[in-house]
């Protein structure tokens, strides 16, 4: 450390010459140097005491805030205490609420990647179950085909898996960005309940209304993806997407979300969720919630979420805008 980085460094040697050089330049003005020139080494002692009484009253006075640094070192935070003067004790709640944050947070990921690592080896541990089954030379050829086909799919949601993850993050650090066109909505959730209807069969996914908007197509029809997604992991029977000029809803017959959709649509949440009796690890129902919003946002609207006797219904809304 240089010599005078301290700030009680600094201020022990601004006493010091604050007492010394004008008392130096008052004794020359006025010429008693040449009478007795023991007046300077007077003068110096007068401004070496003034330094050494400033470094001990700053001493003092940076005492809260020096202990504070060790606290902050440390990692631990005590409670105020009373010789803390008011701007140590406003710096000391500041630095426990960005601790106690940056601790919650820092669980929050470290359950996220739990999750998210139970999530992947699912997939992984059945596609490698399945490439097992394959390697028996007497499977029937009818078998195969219907083993490779489930294979196909646990890769296909793998990746779907991977890019929620990718989508989340970079969602995450910064805005979504949009080409907005005219776009048939009625053609968009049709391709998406297609996807619907192949990945369960055992539902009837239906699509109603029939309406144009000028939005980004590809952003938006990935929001209606993970909503339906989310639709199909809970109905019972049926899935609906209806569109209008201004809105694209999502209903399944389900029992709804268990917390509140602020709660579960966070990029990183980890927390599970029982629905209906069973309990569901939040990430990526929530990794799906979270990258709709955030779409939702970026074409001015939001995404609403609402359960009533007809069913379970997530609504995204976009802000008008002409071509």
């Amino acid at each position: 450390m240089r010599p005078f980085h301290s700030l009680r460094a600094q201020v022990t040697l601004v006493v010091f010459l604050t007492a010394f050089i004008p008392n130096v330049a008052v004794s020359l003005t006025l010429g008693l140097f040449h009478l007795d020139g023991r007046l300077l080494a007077w003068l110096a002692l007068v401004g070496l005491i003034s330094g050494v009484s400033a470094y001990i009253v700053t001493g003092a006075l940076l005492r809260p805030a020096l202990r504070l640094r060790a606290e902050v070192d440390a990692g631990t935070f005590a409670a105020s205490l009373p010789d803390d003067p008011s701007e140590v004790q406003a710096l000391r709640s500041a630095f426990t609420r960005l601790v106690a944050r940056v601790h919650a947070e820092q669980a929050r990921r470290a359950a996220f990647m739990a999750t998210l690592v139970h999530d992947l080896k699912t997939p992984l541990i059945a596609t490698g179950h399945l490439a097992g089954v394959l390697a028996s030379p007497d499977l029937p050829p009818a078998e195969r085909t219907h083993l490779v086909r489930e294979m196909q799919a646990e890769t296909d949601r793998l990746l779907a898996l991977v890019q929620q993850m990718s989508d989340a993050h970079r969602f995450e650090r910064e805005d979504v960005h949009l080409n907005r066109a005219p776009t048939d909505l009625r053609a968009l959730a049709e391709r998406v309940a297609t996807r619907a209807r192949q990945s369960a069969p055992r539902l009837t996914v239906t699509v109603t209304g029939d309406a144009h908007a000028h939005i980004d197509a590809r952003v938006l029809e990935r929001a209606a993806l993970n909503l339906t997604d989310n639709a199909v992991r809970y109905a019972t029977r049926t899935v609906t997407l209806h569109v209008t000029p201004h809105h694209l809803c999502v209903t399944d017959d389900g029992p709804g979300l268990s917390a509140p959709l602020s709660t579960l649509a966070q990029p990183f949440n980890a927390q599970p969720t029982t629905i209906a009796g069973h309990q569901y690890t939040a990430g990526t129902a929530g990794l799906g919630l979270y990258i709709a919003r955030r779409i939702a946002e970026a074409h001015g609207g939001t995404l609403a979420y609402t359960h009533d006797d007809t069913g379970t219904h997530f609504t995204l809304s976009w802000a008008e805008e002409t071509a």
